[in-house]
């Protein structure tokens, strides 16, 4: 069986990652990968394919930047003969970005089945691009696995076929499992001298928070405040960092004195590999973000979690994690990260299936239909 993965951007590797090793260990699949480059920086990317220990691309589509129509359009014209080529039994795509739908749509139109993993999440707010491209690629995917109950019940009550849904569990907890020997051996605390539980992680890049000057610096203004009871430290995503030179005086206010050996502020750093990302965020004792991933991951680690969006497609890690939709008013945001300080840190167990092994339920249930197929 040969299965081509399709991955865009920096979360598709991290739910790649797992799957691919559990194909590679299975004499019968052959795991092929294409990167289409929607995250082109090697920052963004390249970085990952070596930190997560993934096998060189099959191929790779150079797309970068562009607006979403381009994007999309861009990854189907240059994917299509790429599957032509390689003729693979299933394409499997991650997520909901761009590169998600794309593949999916030009896989459909050569009669490629595709599986969608991560299917079935939900915001309802179709202002997200991320909510079209979920919606439309379990429209057209034949395989849908889904890694909490809400993506089953959202799956069910549009008309899809519950022979066609997978309850299998969590990728990204996988990743972040196979790979903890790495994360727990990074340097970055002793790099930036920060000690375990006594810093938050922020994290922004999603249009709603960045591309609105308003917003960001209504955002910007509260977690300087935040900063000025516990450091805070921004790996500033590359579309990030392009607006925050809009904001006027604020940059400046960004990093801390130097000279302060244990500088409170709101600490700007470069984009971090996998390891010390991950390290960076089960030491912390707070994170801000308004990230899809960053929910499940803190969620698994008991890291408490503050989402600056005003909806989730993720109620699980609200439901049954770390995790509380705060939405970008400033004030609301400060007094909510005061309130996660100055209480005990939650730790509650783990969502259903959250435990490492999801990519083995899917590889199995992908092997199993290939036998079913043949042998019919």
């Amino acid at each position: 069986m040969k299965i081509l993965n399709v991955a865009g951007a920096r979360p598709n590797f991290m739910k790649l990652a797992p799957l691919v090793r559990e194909m590679q260990a299975h004499s019968g699949i052959s795991a092929l990968l294409v990167h289409t480059g929607q995250h082109y920086d090697i920052n963004m990317a390249g970085q990952f394919f070596r930190d997560l220990q993934l096998p060189a691309p099959y191929a790779s589509l150079a797309v970068g930047s562009g607006s979403h129509a381009v994007q999309t359009a861009e990854v189907m014209k240059r994917l299509e003969p790429v599957l032509e080529e390689a003729r693979p039994d299933l394409v499997l795509v991650v997520g909901d970005v761009n590169s998600t739908l794309a593949a999916a749509l030009t896989a459909v139109k050569l009669q490629i089945p595709v599986a969608h993993v991560e299917a079935g999440l939900r915001s309802r707010d179709r202002t997200m691009p991320e909510e079209i491209n979920r919606l439309l690629t379990d429209a057209i995917a034949d395989y849908l696995f889904v890694t909490e109950e809400s993506g089953r019940d959202n799956l069910l009550r549009e008309g899809v076929d519950a022979r066609r849904i997978h309850f299998v569990g969590n990728v990204m907890i996988d990743a972040l499992e196979v790979f903890r020997p790495l994360w727990t051996a990074s340097t970055i605390h002793h790099r930036l001298g920060l000690s375990a539980r006594e810093y938050g992680v922020v994290t922004l890049h999603r249009p709603t928070n960045v591309d609105d000057t308003r917003t960001l610096q209504d955002l910007i203004e509260a977690l300087l405040e935040v900063s000025g009871e516990i450091p805070l430290v921004f790996p500033v995503h590359p579309r990030t960092l392009n607006r925050l030179s809009s904001l006027n005086g604020t940059a400046a206010r960004l990093k801390p004195d130097p000279q302060t050996p244990t500088p409170l502020g709101l600490r700007c750093v470069e984009p971090l590999g996998y390891p010390d990302f991950m390290a960076l965020v089960a030491g912390a004792r707070l994170v801000l973000t308004d990230s899809g991933g960053l929910q499940e991951e803190t969620t698994a680690l008991g890291v408490p979690c503050l989402t600056l969006r005003e909806n989730t497609e993720r109620p699980v890690t609200v439901t049954h994690g770390t995790n509380r939709i705060i939405g970008t008013s400033s004030r609301r945001v400060v007094d909510e990260a005061f309130r996660v300080l100055h209480s005990p840190c939650p730790a509650p167990p783990r969502p259903p299936l959250w435990d490492g092994h999801a990519a083995e339920r899917i590889v199995a249930i992908l092997a199993d239909i290939r036998s079913e197929t043949h042998s019919r």
